[in-house]
């Protein structure tokens, strides 16, 4: 059985003392049900871990002694950028938790013309609370120290203006795709992976993006839904030149 892990963003201290925030200390004391002497991990999202016992189980309090160093997580080796087509809530939380299990760096969504989901600036700010709060979860589970970075949705056509002088490898995923990602030489950079949503990207979004250098590329001979193209593209990437090979 895998030791609990648990996010804490406040200073992580050799040899001290630490209490769990609030949400971490109910999901380990009434999710859990773990006691007083049990090893857990608590991490601070920008690359450290310690190993910890519980000290002190009190009311809603859970305090960790014996902290000590644990071996350091070894940062990607290859640094994804997730660009996923805004879709319904449940499928982007799915995006959101899987592409930080399979180690994308940084997520950012965007409304384009066929997407389902269109959020005000209010909603907008919330949901990007939202997602870094699944990615908590899913670092919590999957073992990583470092959380990826979710920015707050944009409008394609604004995103892919800034794209214009950034000059990573930048892929657009489409059925109707030249080349593949087997054809690209070996990559050890920023990769940008832009995804469409549920309608497909319109033909005028697949003519800005080309301008902008993204490279239109085909994942294999079948159509794939809006969140199984974002997980498969972020596989194959690993595998081809990331920590999977």
């Amino acid at each position: 059985m895998s030791v609990p892990r648990f996010y804490c963003p406040s200073p992580l201290l050799f040899g001290a003392t630490l209490e769990l925030p609030p949400e971490a200390a109910h999901h380990a004391n009434r999710v859990l049900r773990l006691r007083v002497n049990d090893p857990v991990q608590v991490f601070d999202g920008v690359g450290n871990a310690l190993d910890a016992t519980i000290s002190e189980i009190s009311g809603k309090r859970v305090v960790l002694g014996k902290l000590k160093r644990c071996v350091p997580e070894l940062n990607p080796s290859l640094h994804i950028v997730l660009a996923q087509a805004m879709c319904s809530s449940e499928k982007m939380d799915w995006v959101v938790q899987k592409a930080t299990e399979l180690g994308a760096v940084e997520v950012q969504p965007v409304q384009t013309q066929r997407s389902v989901a269109k959020l005000s600036s209010e909603r907008a700010e919330k949901r990007t609370e939202h997602w870094r709060s699944v990615t908590i979860a899913a670092c919590e589970q999957c073992g990583r120290n470092r959380l990826p970075q979710v920015h707050a949705p944009q409008e394609l056509s604004a995103w892919l203006a800034q794209m214009r002088d950034v000059t990573s490898a930048k892929f657009i995923l489409q059925p109707e795709g030249a080349t593949t990602l087997h054809q690209q030489a070996r990559l050890q950079e920023k990769i940008i992976l832009l995804i469409g949503p549920e309608g497909g990207f319109s033909a005028d979004e697949i003519i800005m993006a080309h301008q902008v250098g993204f490279v239109s590329i085909l994942l294999g001979p079948r159509v794939l839904r809006t969140e199984t193209a974002a997980l498969a593209g972020i596989a194959a990437l690993q595998t081809l030149w990331g920590d999977f090979s």
